[in-house]
């Protein structure tokens, strides 16, 4: 997934607002019908929260299995403790024909890194509204690993009980990346966020992908 095409004076994301005369409402038409409320601030830090939301969603994964916050990881098996943040998972895959893949890298350092790397790199991008282009393509190849890896299309796993598969086409893995294919194209990071000075930076200027 690549979020390019955008020229470098996007300014954000913005909705049409219509401009009317304030008269008085026509028979029938109450005043409160008549008024009209510009839509593109409002949107905007929609947008504004969705991000800083969806930002934190990543790093506090990352912090979890960081430092072990006996949410989804427990102390004992903090990555600072010596744990693996990719094996407990990987070495799960149950289902799909990338199963014995993932059973291979599950564990492995390089693995760890990127992973970790990834989720940091990501949830900081979202957080700060900065490189929203780089986090979604990131971000998008990372939530179709982990939809490969979890395979909803099948009904059972690889020894013949049931999946648990809800959804066999749209996921959550399948919304995060169309969150943040959304968040990079509508430049999010302008509003709540460090996006507009960023976009002054001369290699964003220079690299629009950077953006």
């Amino acid at each position: 997934m690549a979020v390019h095409g955008h020229s470098h004076g996007h300014r954000g994301f913005h909705l049409p607002v219509r401009r009317t005369t304030r008269t008085a409402p026509a028979s029938g038409e109450t005043a409160a019908g008549a008024a009209v409320v510009p839509a593109a601030p409002t949107a905007a830090r929609v947008l504004a929260g969705a991000r800083v939301l969806t930002g934190f969603v990543f790093l506090w994964a990352f912090l979890d299995k960081t430092f072990g916050l006996d949410y989804a990881t427990p102390a004992e098996r903090a990555w600072t403790e010596g744990g693996s943040p990719t094996e407990g998972f990987l070495s799960g895959v149950a289902v799909g024909p990338l199963e014995s893949v993932f059973h291979d890298i599950a564990g492995a350092a390089w693995a760890d890194w990127l992973f970790m790397l990834g989720l940091l790199g990501i949830g900081l991008a979202l957080t700060a509204g900065v490189a929203l282009r780089l986090a979604a393509a990131a971000g998008t190849v990372m939530m179709a690993l982990m939809w490969a890896a979890e395979w909803p299309l099948a009904q059972h796993l690889s020894d013949g009980s049931p999946s648990m598969s809800t959804n066999p086409v749209v996921d959550y893995h399948v919304v995060y990346a169309v969150v943040l294919i959304a968040l990079a194209v509508t430049a999010a990071g302008d509003t709540w966020g460090l996006g507009r000075r960023w976009a002054r930076l001369s290699p964003v200027r220079r690299l629009p992908w950077l953006r």
